[in-house]
């Protein structure tokens, strides 16, 4: 049985849906105001191998993830470049899901933007206001009113009344707040920023009601797993589960959360200039290497994510990829994976996905399938090669057969270029949808063409 370590408790819960046989998941996504980092690349990875792990386990599986498309740093954005929110967030949404399927994620089922769900946010704070847990101040908005609210604090596990000695210091202290640890659920309209009618005058959401409204509204209330980096879980998760069952809905069933990529030990972040993009870091090396060295790590651990380390994790890839070359030349057929490796990764996953532990188990069948290959041991061979192809699949590496593979894909990339050039647009196009088919997206500019699977 699937154990996993839930937030809320503070221990390890196995793990109950909803629904028998369905998953119904929710993982707060990107605030689309500049390029993806590693941190995002990491939290990215983690949720899709879960995702992954639960549909192999025989879930179905709803898994959504949302764009946050209205936001200060957007509006910021869009003012230095004298250009609009929309831009900006189409722009660099662009950008992140390319970058985040070169990691091999699938894309979600569901990617609500936040500005497609104002109506239902705007339900959701009438809740509130309904109930008492919420309050109008004029030319102002609508806030939270914490203290109404019992249960506050229990997901982060942090004392209201340490939160209340501390306010000062956290934020900004507003004279007009009935409490200075209440937020805004709507605030009003300024000038020059993106505005929607409502009963509390013009104005736009707050951060937090967004992913409140919209988890409820796709996925119902009492939805299974609510997942997220863990520098989310206050403010931002704390106040997302209190505005929702406050207002009478039963929220996430589990929480989980990753940790967070660090630089010299602190965490990376765009506020600390200190990070490196993704894209950056996809361009020096395999993608499927990042995605090996994220799982080489237990999720909820920091995580390092430098050159050495992703040049190790090269390596290690490479063993995965010799492999299956060997296993070929030596002819080695297609069997039934190997019952006792896979039982040993399934055994792994489920002890709150596991992964640094099943991609041992991985390695351990890689070293035994190359000893049996030596040994002549056909049968024992094919069994193993099979897991390791099937749990490679699992956890979204996929492995190469051919070394010749990246010349391969140059060269076509070159013919295309060419057939460009030379006004055959049928032809370039036929090129770009085979190396679509084989996994490989283009990217065309200034400079030529770039290529990343």
């Amino acid at each position: 049985m699937l154990t996993i370590h839930d937030t809320l408790s503070g221990r390890d819960v196995a793990f109950e849906p909803r629904a028998p046989g369905r998953v119904s998941f929710y993982v707060c996504g990107p605030t689309v105001y500049d390029v993806a980092h590693l941190g995002h690349g990491r939290t990215a990875v983690v949720f899709d191998t879960m995702r992954r792990y639960l549909a192999w386990s025989g879930f179905t599986v709803t898994f959504v993830s949302n764009v946050t498309d209205v936001d200060d740093r957007i509006i910021a954005k869009a003012a230095r470049e004298g250009t609009t929110e929309p831009e900006i967030a189409a722009r660099y949404s662009a950008s992140y899901w390319a970058d985040i399927e070169a990691l091999g994620c699938h894309r979600p089922d569901v990617i609500p933007h936040a500005t497609e769900f104002i109506d239902r946010m705007q339900t959701l704070i009438a809740e509130l206001v309904s109930s008492g847990h919420a309050y109008v101040i004029e030319g102002e908005g609508v806030y939270f009113a914490v203290e109404r609210y019992p249960g506050y604090g229990e997901l982060s596990h942090r004392r209201i009344d340490d939160l209340l000695e501390g306010a000062g210091a956290r934020v900004e202290v507003d004279e007009q707040k009935r409490s200075p640890i209440d937020f805004a659920l709507w605030k009003a309209a300024k000038p020059g920023e993106p505005t929607w009618e409502s009963p509390w005058g013009p104005g736009r959401p707050g951060w937090h009601i967004e992913c409140s409204a919209m988890s409820l509204e796709i996925l119902g209330d009492g939805f299974d797993l609510h997942a997220g980096g863990d520098d989310l879980v206050f403010p931002h998760h704390e106040n997302e589960r209190a505005q929702a069952e406050a207002a009478g809905h039963a929220f996430a069933r589990h929480w989980v959360h990753s940790g967070m990529v660090t630089v010299g030990g602190e965490k990376m972040s765009k506020s600390l200039r200190n990070f490196t993009t993704l894209r950056e870091a996809l361009d020096a090396h395999d993608p499927r290497a990042f995605r090996l060295a994220v799982l080489q790590t237990h999720y909820r651990s920091q995580q390092e994510l430098g050159p050495e380390v992703l040049a190790e994790a090269e390596q290690a890839l490479s063993r995965l990829d010799a492999l299956i070359r060997k296993a070929s030349r030596e002819n080695v057929d297609v069997n039934t994976a190997d019952p006792e490796t896979v039982a040993a990764f399934r055994a792994a996953m489920d002890a709150d996905f596991g992964t640094p532990a099943a991609v041992g188990v991985i390695f351990d069948a890689v070293r035994n399938a190359n000893t049996a290959i030596d040994a002549h041991d056909l049968k024992r061979a094919e069994s193993l090669v099979a897991a390791v192809r099937e749990l490679t699949d699992v956890i979204g590496i996929p492995l190469r057969a051919s070394e010749d593979a990246d010349d391969e894909i140059d060269a076509l990339v070159a013919a295309r270029f060419g057939a460009r050039k030379a006004g055959d647009y049928a032809e370039a196009d036929r090129i770009r949808d085979e190396l679509a088919a084989r996994g490989v997206t283009l990217e065309d500019g200034p400079d030529g063409t770039t290529w990343h699977r």
